[in-house]
């Protein structure tokens, strides 16, 4: 057995051996076929155990790899070592970063901005509309979205991403051999195809319960930013939200209103400083320091008495008004009202507009003429 890849599935399935002591040794020998050709004194010492390395000179699962392998290059799944120049960079600053990932797609995931959405599986209609504009706004960016595939907000993330011409990929809680929830293939089908699916579970592994939290901190692990559209105050989302905020991640979430559970989470991330209030792209964008901040227009302070505007500008209820105080002089604002045939609110809008911009003044008796 030379190939490679026969010794890195096999070093992500021995007993015992998770992704720091496998980081270890793989500073050590550099690669995963030394790791097994070495002896059990040198292992015992690198590993600092005995059990650990009786189960790696123990190992006697080489031909359930083999057929792992096959699978993976039969669908075109990319196994992605954690030497690999392909392998999401920005987890290598996790200390329990999986040393092999499993890829299906094309997406690039060192994209120079990856951004994670989460949320409740149950949006209201509120949070549906705020995923489905935030990847809107975010469509020339060019960046990465990347989720969790899950029902509610993972999916709206998706979805509004491939609408939106944005790379997605989702990160997954089992192997590459199925799809949880499975209603959701359709949509991961139409991912493989612009963005990806990913996951650290090898073929065959079922999407256990206690898989979820693992995903969520791979979520979080490879994100520049994570963006959270509504949570309740405990759940996922706010795992992942503690997940990111270990890695020194920045933190966005869109409020709710106060007697929303579903904005509970995000209110008091909010509150508590642990989450920047967000309220759109060009925010987002600008926070991130991604691109440069909008430019406010120059504010001049209005002139007390105003010098009127280009008459074209006006609506045609302000324009009646100004036709029929230049033929009668003055007019109160019950004759305006007959005379225009205007209900009496958008009526007073439009004399309170005139007046603002400077074509008229109002006199005692709530009657009206033109400014001189």
């Amino acid at each position: 057995m030379e190939n490679d890849l026969l010794y890195q599935l096999a070093l992500s399935k021995v007993p015992g051996i998770g992704p720091a002591h496998a980081r270890k040794l793989i500073r050590h020998f550099g690669e995963a076929k030394p790791i097994f050709q070495a002896g059990r004194p040198l292992l015992k010492k690198v590993c600092g155990s005995g059990d650990r390395a009786d189960a790696i000179v123990q190992f006697d699962e080489f031909q359930d790899v083999e057929k792992e392998q096959s699978f993976l290059e039969k669908y075109a799944m990319r196994p992605l070592f954690i030497t690999d120049k392909d392998y999401p960079q920005r987890l290598l600053n996790c200390e329990k970063a999986p040393i092999l990932l499993f890829y299906k797609g094309n997406a690039n995931l060192n994209n120079t901005k990856i951004i994670a959405v989460v949320g409740t599986r149950s949006p209201t209609e509120y949070g549906k509309q705020a995923a489905a504009m935030l990847m809107k706004d975010l469509a020339s960016s060019g960046m990465l979205i990347i989720s969790g595939l899950a029902y509610g907000v993972d999916a709206i993330a998706h979805q509004s991403a491939l609408d939106n011409g944005l790379p997605t990929v989702g990160i997954l809680g089992h192997g590459l051999d199925q799809i949880y929830p499975q209603e959701n293939a359709p949509l991961a089908r139409r991912m493989v195809q612009q963005g990806g699916l990913l996951t650290q579970f090898n073929i065959g592994s079922s999407p256990e319960n206690y898989n979820f939290p693992i995903r969520n901190r791979l979520v979080a692990a490879m994100s520049d930013a994570l963006i959270v559209i509504e949570t309740a105050s405990r759940g996922g989302s706010m795992l992942t939200v503690n997940n990111a905020l270990e890695f020194n991640k920045k933190v966005f979430a869109f409020p709710g209103r106060i007697n929303d559970l579903k904005s509970s989470g995000c209110n008091a991330l909010i509150c508590s400083g642990k989450a920047r209030l967000l309220t759109g792209a060009q925010q987002f964008m600008e926070d991130m320091k991604w691109v440069e901040p909008a430019k406010n227009p120059e504010v001049r302070q209005a002139a007390l008495f105003p010098t009127p505007s280009d008459e074209r500008h006006l609506s045609e209820e302000e324009k009646k008004v100004l036709q029929l105080l230049r033929k009668k002089g003055s007019l109160s604002l019950d004759e305006l009202a007959a005379a225009s045939n205007q209900r009496s609110g958008p009526l007073s809008m439009a004399l309170l507009n005139l007046e603002l911009q400077g074509w008229i003044d109002a006199r005692p008796g709530k009657r009206y003429q033109l400014r001189e």
